[in-house]
């Protein structure tokens, strides 16, 4: 069965798929109270959450995606919106392309489409498995620095959020996941799946933050497609930690329009 979070069940709309990014989940901020007119489920990937004990060398985003496809077909409910954070806006672009039955449209918050925006993946996969692992038990040990780092302060909600996502999965995990991110968005077949997705007109949206607007290295072809760009105000890469509120709204305001 597959692990979900989920809002009170409203049969007459779609429901919201949430795929969480290299670090996950997206349940900590309770997306079910905020979106409470739609069924929301956050998923876990291959590797994080209820599926934490998958051997991290079976962690190809193709076995990823074949996951999720899996999950929503669990669900019973048909098509589905889907909202996918960085890594997640990767599987869902790869998702949609290959089942475009599953999908009403795509939500893509920062999500990767080369590998310019794989950057941190890059660097883990370039540190030996060894000095990854020490590196990622600093971040979890002090977690207040690390969110001022990342410039987010570090209040209590935020320091819970932010424990409850660094020990959703291993640093084992993350590493094979990031080494299977930059393999796929670097390969032109990633990008040529977006555009068939782009000339499918399915309805797909952006989401980004602010201060991380500048990093997301959207082709410019993806722009014009888009149906729209929501700008979080006061925001990073990691709008959903810090204004919740805000992040949920765009995802609202989307719904809304269709």
């Amino acid at each position: 069965m597959c692990h979900v979070v989920t809002s009170r069940l409203n049969t007459s709309r779609p429901p919201v798929v949430l795929v969480h990014g290299l670090i996950g989940s997206l349940g900590y901020f309770h997306a079910e109270s905020r979106l409470s007119e739609h069924p929301v489920y956050a998923l876990d990937l291959l590797g994080y959450g209820a599926f934490r004990g998958e051997d991290p060398l079976l962690l190809g985003l193709t076995r990823q995606i074949d996951h999720v496809v899996s999950q929503i077909e669990s669900l019973g409910a048909g098509r589905a919106w889907l909202v996918g954070h960085s890594l997640g806006g990767a599987i869902v672009m790869m998702l949609a392309d290959r089942r475009p039955d599953l999908v009403c449209g795509l939500i893509n918050v920062e999500g990767n489409f080369t590998r310019k925006d794989a950057f941190w993946s890059s660097r883990i996969m370039k540190l030996a498995p060894a000095q990854w692992r020490m590196e990622y038990q600093a971040m979890r040990a002090d977690i207040p620095v690390l969110l001022t780092k990342c410039g987010i302060d570090p209040t209590p909600e935020r320091i819970e959020w932010a424990t409850a996502m660094l020990d959703h999965q291993s640093a084992e995990t993350i590493r094979a996941v990031s080494e299977a991110l930059v393999d796929a968005t670097a390969a032109p077949e990633f990008l040529e799946a977006v555009r068939r997705i782009v000339d499918r007109a399915l309805p797909f949206h952006l989401i980004a933050g602010r201060r991380s607007l500048a990093l997301w290295d959207v082709p410019e072809f993806v722009r014009r497609a888009a149906v729209s760009l929501e700008v979080i105000e006061d925001a990073g890469h990691l709008m959903m930690l810090e204004r919740p509120d805000a992040f949920c709204d765009a995802i609202a305001g989307v719904l809304g329009a269709v």
